[in-house]
């Protein structure tokens, strides 16, 4: 058994509360297709519940600690602790439509004291698999107990590279575009899975050797973009620097994937 801090079972607690509503409501999600409306208001209803479980087990741990949570948005608590980072279920397009790929995402933010934060902690939970993808700054990234690393491919003609793709009210259509068309060509196929953490997660899994996306807010990538770092990978806004939740841009890789996707999206959009 690998042993990990206190944190890590709060987290992991907090989804395996969650999971088993989300599970019963995704099994009843295909019998209300019959309405147009009946089902997105209930997957609205089901990432609310889970968000609620989560965050009053989070709270429950840690009182004083604040949260930044994908539908109530900022939570307050002590500005010199650290605070939590919470989607509660990645993936509803998925989930509205039967796909059983969806995931709940839970971080630690914490404040250095020479100012700015980083991500400490993180957990990437998919409750119809039962995977826990989760990694501890500097004590490395796993699935359940078995280490995780990026992929060893070094050439993008071998590589399976993820995305996100913009769609109705989100994202830049022509910037995405000139992106892929700079991408496409180089790899092995680009896969739009619609989970922007558990695609994060699989690239730290080595299932995929890079992930780029933009338009994301920080509770779809905290924990996966620590699960990559821990695992041995790099990730970086589309310019290589570090400031990817200012410029909501990722792009991730192993050391030679990610400087390669990089150099191509700073070509495309120059």
């Amino acid at each position: 058994m690998v042993s990990h801090s206190g944190l890590i079972t709060v987290m992991t607690r907090a989804a395996r509360k969650a999971a088993p509503r989300l599970r019963r409501d995704f099994g009843e999600v295909e019998h209300l297709q019959v309405s147009r409306k009946g089902p997105a208001d209930f997957v609205s209803m089901a990432d609310k519940r889970a968000e609620a479980t989560i965050v009053d087990e989070l709270r429950y741990a840690r009182p004083d600690w604040g949260l930044l949570v994908e539908e109530a948005g900022e939570i307050a608590g002590d500005p010199a602790k650290p605070r939590w980072i919470v989607d509660p279920l990645d993936g509803t397009s998925n989930f509205l439509h039967g796909i059983p790929h969806f995931a709940i995402s839970i971080a630690v933010e914490e404040r250095k004291p020479g100012g700015g934060s980083e991500i400490t902690q993180g957990l990437v939970y998919q409750p119809l698999t039962d995977e826990s993808f989760w990694a501890e700054k500097g004590r490395g990234a796993w699935l359940q107990d078995a280490r995780l690393r990026v992929s060893a491919r070094r050439d993008l003609s071998d590589s399976l590279i993820g995305t996100g793709i913009p769609h109705c009210g989100r994202g830049d259509a022509a910037r995405w575009a000139s992106i892929y068309s700079a991408i496409g060509p180089e790899v092995s196929g680009v896969r739009r899975f619609g989970a922007a953490s558990l695609d994060l997660a699989w690239v730290a899994a080595g299932r995929m050797d890079g992930f780029w996306e933009d338009d994301l807010d920080p509770w779809d990538t905290a924990a996966g973009m620590l699960l990559i770092k821990e695992a041995g990978g790099f990730v970086s806004d589309y310019r290589g620097s570090d400031r990817m939740f200012e410029r909501r841009e990722y792009v991730a890789g192993s050391a030679a994937i990610h400087s390669k996707l990089q150099k191509l999206i700073a070509g495309a959009l120059r």
